[in-house]
């Protein structure tokens, strides 16, 4: 928890403390998504398709944003061709096995994916109530989490997402975490008060200006 007296608190630019305050949220932001990624996934999603993406504790789960939109992650495969069986350069069979992907993608795994973000999104109001604190600031760091993942889901998938459904999430979930964070560190402020007090010596003055000002009405 950040002391009162911070410097994100005092209106001081401290650039180590905002370097580690960000990299706490995105760390503990994909820590949380990946608590419950894995779990949902092995119990819900399509056996064959998971394991053909690497598992349900794959990075791509959380890092690619094809994996949320519900896209096909691999280029260039027909899923029609994936059942034939070759011998001498002749096709002699053709089916689908029980633990052989036919090539579709998981709209079941996408909506789990979306709503495990939209998850730690809710747990990233805790971390911001926790450790950023003033309101003010909710919204630059809100942002500047789900700015540090388009660019590391681009770098990732070498590509620009273009779901409608994906861009939704991300909006929805930064909309929810930033006025509930804000609220509830405005709340928080307002309960607190003020922790300014007067200066040694101001209270004497005070008392001094009090009697001439008396002494005068008398």
């Amino acid at each position: 928890m950040a002391p009162q007296n911070s410097n994100s608190s005092n209106g001081n630019w401290d650039p180590a403390l905002l370097v580690s305050q960000i990299v706490s949220m995105q760390s503990l932001h994909y820590l949380t998504i990946s608590l419950f990624v894995v779990p949902l996934l092995n119990f819900f999603a399509e056996p064959s398709s998971l394991a053909y993406e690497g598992g349900a504790a794959s990075v791509g789960m959380v890092m690619d944003w094809r994996e949320m939109a519900g896209k096909p992650t691999i280029r260039g495969l027909n899923g029609t061709s994936y059942g034939y069986v070759w011998s001498d350069g002749r096709k002699i069979a053709y089916g689908w096995g029980d633990d052989q992907w036919s090539g579709r993608t998981d709209s079941l795994r996408a909506w789990i994916i979306a709503v495990c973000w939209l998850l730690a999104c809710g747990a990233d109001i805790c971390f911001l109530y926790s450790l950023v604190r003033r309101p003010r600031l909710i919204l630059d760091f809100a942002l500047t989490l789900v700015f540090n993942h388009l660019v590391l889901t681009i770098y990732y998938s070498a590509s620009i997402p273009t779901s409608i459904f994906f861009w939704a999430i991300m909006v929805g979930g930064a909309a929810i975490t930033i006025v509930v964070a804000e609220q509830l560190c405005v709340k928080r402020e307002m309960k607190e008060g003020l922790s300014i007090g007067p200066a040694p010596g101001d209270e004497e003055v005070g008392e001094v200006e009090l009697e001439s000002l008396m002494q005068r009405r008398d």
